[in-house]
């Protein structure tokens, strides 16, 4: 380090903690870095539970890569999906994945600490809890493949954070991304890229819908517009609900043909479908109610502060906007927020997870009035801001 670089430092460096606060974790943190207070903890009843639970989170983290791995690994290999039926055989799983006998068991043995799988008399092997859940939920399934592209672009950590966002694998799947350097793409990559992403978003929607659907009564409005709609799986699960309501989609042109074949397969014959970008266009009105499905949490602040004003211009006095997302300081989820989220958004070149504070502030200063949070029953997977013009 030179002498000009020791001057930086040291003139960086605050002189005294500004708080008592500041103090208290000053004075917290030396204690709990000091080998004696640690060896005393794991030896004194009281302090004995907490610390081994504050090891064991320490431990997760240091770990957690490999239990994902192990979980893509037995999903790659059809083992989740072989066994959602019934158990089978140590020998037949062999010959189905066309692992050896010695690695199968390891990673056997692997997915059932972390309850993916259950070891049965017999040499043979069920479901565990968390497998029989995440076979049910295609979803789940799609996300965890999808998530090989942020994984290889988290191989380096400090070399994603130096180079800026975006730029890596993770980007170039999202045809919309604004910081992925892979300039304007010609029409068959973003039509292809656009229709990667909407099965992905089609794959993963059911359970958001669903706790929109269960938080807000739609039986009130007369017509529903859903921007950045994709394939329009959230629009059909609201017409499975309410029938009667005149539904609308809006997005990207290439998204948009996409989004009539699909429908159409649906039966769906009746929804309107609008092609255009919401960064370039105006938006169509004649809808009561609007809403942005895990939309504005892609998008950095200046993209989101237009969008909403021109939903605001779109609706009619009285109209109401939905926004349902997973947002940032959701208790018990606060590492879903800006953990996960903020750096699978930084990967992917475009948005931040925002609160429901921020979303607040916002809102207001686009005109929105009556801004409030409609309980979800699951807020980790979404939570709902509902506002009226």
């Amino acid at each position: 380090m030179t002498e000009n670089e020791t001057d930086t430092v040291s003139h960086a460096a605050p002189a005294k903690p500004a708080s008592w606060h500041e103090r208290w974790t000053i004075w917290r943190n030396r204690w709990l870095a000091d080998a004696k207070f640690q060896r005393l903890a794991m030896r004194t009843p009281l302090l004995r539970r907490t610390a081994r639970g504050h090891a064991g989170a320490l431990f997760g983290l240091v770990t957690g890569f490999v239990y994902t791995q192990t979980l893509t690994a037995c999903v790659d290999l059809g083992i989740i999906a072989s066994l959602s039926d019934a158990p089978l055989g140590v020998d037949f799983l062999a010959l189905k994945t066309g692992l050896g006998d010695d690695a199968l068991r390891r990673l056997l043995a692997a997915a059932a600490a972390l309850d993916l799988v259950e070891m049965l008399p017999g040499d043979r092997v069920a479901l565990g809890v968390r497998g029989a859940a995440l076979a049910a939920n295609p979803g789940a399934l799609a996300m965890i493949e999808h998530h090989k592209l942020l994984y290889a672009d988290l191989a380096d950590p400090v070399a994603l954070l130096r180079r800026g966002r975006g730029g890596g694998r993770l980007a170039g799947f999202w045809p919309y991304a604004e910081h992925s350097g892979a300039g304007t793409p010609d029409d068959s990559a973003q039509s292809t890229g656009s229709d990667a992403y909407s099965r992905l978003m089609a794959a993963s929607q059911p359970m958001v819908a669903e706790q929109l659907l269960d938080a807000h009564d739609f039986r009130k409005y007369r017509k529903l517009l859903d921007i950045g709609g994709g394939h329009g799986a959230f629009l059909a699960d609201v017409a499975a609900r309410h029938p009667q309501l005149g539904l609308a989609l809006f997005d990207l042109p290439a998204v948009a043909t996409g989004a009539r074949q699909a429908l159409a397969k649906r039966g769906l014959d009746n929804v309107e479908i609008i092609a255009g970008s919401f960064r370039d266009d105006a938006l169509p009105g004649g809808a009561d109610v609007i809403s942005l499905v895990r939309i504005l949490h892609d998008h950095d602040d200046a993209v989101v502060t237009a969008l909403l004003a021109k939903v605001h211009a779109a609706l009619p006095p009285g109209g109401t906007l939905l926004i349902a997302e997973p947002m940032a300081g959701t208790r018990g989820a606060e590492a879903m927020g800006d953990a996960y989220f903020g750096l699978y958004l930084w990967a992917m070149g475009s948005g931040r997870p925002r609160s429901v504070d921020i979303y607040r502030t916002m809102l207001a200063a686009a005109g929105f009035r009556h801004i409030h949070e409609a309980r979800t029953a699951l807020p980790m997977v979404t939570r709902l801001i509902v506002a009226r013009r």
